[in-house]
């Protein structure tokens, strides 16, 4: 008869997606996974039968995350333009913070592995379009409420907003100067105008 787990899931994918982010999937090896979490190799391949496997429950849990802290900071804004303001300009805090040392788990799992690995990549991209959905969303909203432009539309918009996140994530990495990332976050913010 097999133990019953004794370990809270959720808290273990946690340290997982920590260790994946830091080092990437290639570099993190079962050794640094038994480490971070605590549990015996044969607890993680019974829960989870392979790496790859962890490795996308740990996209799962991360993108699951940001996606509800992205509708929430949408929603909750006095206005769904605000909402998306800020979303844009929290993102750019930062990018421009010197002591930032990751970008976006899913741009990175998208860098890393979407030409490698077909599920990972899938997995990232799906998490990806329901954060720009999420955008689409606010954008719909504010256009129906006379807030933006009937010149504009919310599906082209969202794309290309979502484009420059995703570029300013890999900026990040680049340890850009304040101004730069700003002069990039004021250009984007102007398509809102």
């Amino acid at each position: 008869m097999a133990r019953p787990i004794q370990y809270d899931t959720e808290e273990v994918i946690e340290k997982a997606m920590q260790a994946f982010w830091e080092k990437g999937y290639h570099a993190t090896s079962m050794a640094d996974l038994v480490e971070i979490t605590g549990l015996k190799p044969g607890s993680i391949y019974a829960a989870f039968h392979s790496k790859e496997n962890f490795f996308i429950a740990a996209v799962d849990h991360y993108g699951k995350k940001g996606s509800e802290a992205v509708r929430r900071m949408l929603t909750e804004a006095p206005t769904h333009l605000q909402g998306i303001r800020n979303f844009i300009q929290g993102i750019a805090v930062d990018v421009a913070d010197p002591g930032s040392k990751r970008s976006c788990f899913l741009v990175n799992t998208v860098l890393e592995l979407a030409s490698q690995n077909e599920v990972a990549g899938r997995r990232a991209a799906l998490h990806l379009d329901a954060i720009e959905n999420h955008v689409r969303s606010a954008l719909e909203m504010s256009a129906k409420k006379g807030e933006l432009s009937s010149e504009k539309d919310p599906v082209s918009l969202a794309a290309f907003i979502m484009c420059n996140i995703w570029g300013l994530r890999v900026l990040g990495g680049t340890k850009p100067s304040p101004e730069r990332v700003g002069m990039v976050v004021s250009c984007l913010l102007s398509t809102l105008d």
